[in-house]
């Protein structure tokens, strides 16, 4: 399933409140060092500082756990990427509560405070990285690949780094809809009364926000202006077209959600996913509202495994795993390194769905604002 409104994309809200009621399993060992003076796993900032990448990953083996949060396997073939993690080092994960958003993920750290449960990693919508870095909750660590992420993909502080993205796309199932919109302008057509979904809330959820924020762009919003993408949607919703069910791959297949409005590596994939199950889905960018975002990664300040968190960041910044998210649709961070030195599989390259231009992303500030604004304003409008 995907992290709609949850999740930064799916499933809702059984965070915090379920969250907290969890009861401890233990407490969190102290990382800073060890008698010796030795740098131990969490204080560690690089593979270096422990010995090198084969000194991590034994680290890592020593531990044997890995606790994730918030990954559901088909969301940019996770399912692939953590067995092909726990192939090459012999590392278990535990994949909790798959559908979290990227709220709840927030939550999970905060409540499970030196738990041995508490999540080692996190995968957050920049947005709610943003906040969590300035909330102290993450580990400064920098992977090996760090020079080959770019500047505005990553926080200089080390405390997160963007990962994976795509693009806002309109996902359709031809077989229910007889002409499929291809525009935000289309979706307030009459004929699409009742069918259009967002993949979950957008105070919660990365895709849904990203949603929203295309929809400005598509309005004569800006970065700096996210109201007309809050305006459109009301507008929507007055018209019957917008329907209150958030997408998932369940409400795809059933055709409950025959419109979704989501990332493009999402709608991609059901293209894929279900094309044996009878929905031919098909996959537009939307031309009047071009909006482009990345995923970030982070680790838990006090992961209870965190020399396996820092070994699973090196992992995912590898060709390896980077080639895995391609494969799952997504555009990985590295992806213009990876095609000037070749380590880019092209055959999943040529598969990426087609945009057209060079995509542009808000500031820091400017998520900020939209975040904020989205928060006082996205229920009452919608209400």
């Amino acid at each position: 399933m995907f992290r709609s409104s949850a999740r930064l994309g799916v499933a809702a809200l059984l965070g915090a409140a379920v969250l907290t009621s969890l009861t401890a399993c233990g407490a969190a060992p102290d990382d800073s060092a060890d008698g010796k003076g030795k740098v131990q796993p969490g204080a560690a900032t690089s593979a270096a500082d422990l010995g090198g990448l084969d000194a991590l990953v034994k680290a890592a083996q020593k531990e044997g756990t890995l606790n994730v949060i918030g990954l559901p396997a088909d969301w940019a073939n996770y399912g692939e990427v953590i067995k092909a993690f726990e192939a090459k080092y012999k590392v278990k994960v535990k994949s909790e509560n798959p559908d979290a958003s990227s709220a709840d993920e927030i939550a999970a750290v905060k409540s499970r405070k030196g738990q041995k449960r508490a999540p080692d990693v996190l995968d957050l919508g920049i947005a709610f990285a943003r906040s969590g870095a300035a909330e102290g909750l993450f580990a400064p660590y920098e992977v090996a690949a760090w020079n080959k992420i770019p500047a505005g993909q990553k926080d200089t502080a080390r405390r997160w780094y963007n990962d994976y993205g795509g693009y806002v796309s309109i996902g359709c199932d031809a077989k229910r809809i007889k002409t499929c919109p291809t525009t935000f302008a289309d979706l307030l057509k009459p004929e699409y009364k009742g069918k259009v979904a967002l993949n979950g809330n957008p105070t919660k959820s990365g895709s849904a926000f990203g949603g929203v924020y295309a929809a400005a762009l598509a309005n004569k919003g800006s970065f700096d202006d996210i109201q007309p993408g809050i305006d459109f949607f009301a507008k929507l919703k007055k018209s019957g077209n917008f329907i209150p069910v958030e997408s998932t791959p369940a409400t795809v297949e059933k055709g409950e959600t025959p419109i979704s409005i989501d990332w493009d590596y999402l709608n991609a994939g059901y293209a894929d996913q279900f094309k044996d199950k009878g929905v031919d889905w098909k996959v537009a960018v939307p031309t009047d509202g071009v909006y482009a975002q990345f995923y970030s990664q982070a680790i838990n300040k006090e992961a209870p495994n965190p020399a396996a968190a820092r070994l699973w960041m090196e992992f995912l910044y590898s060709a390896e795993g980077q080639n895995l998210w391609l494969k799952g649709y997504a555009r990985p961070v590295l992806l213009p390194v990876m095609t000037q030195d070749k380590t880019a599989d092209q055959g999943f390259v040529a598969k990426l769905p087609q945009v057209a231009g060079t995509p542009s992303f808000p500031a820091s500030a400017q998520l900020d604002n939209a975040k904020a604004a989205l928060a006082q304003k996205w229920d009452k409008a919608l209400s």
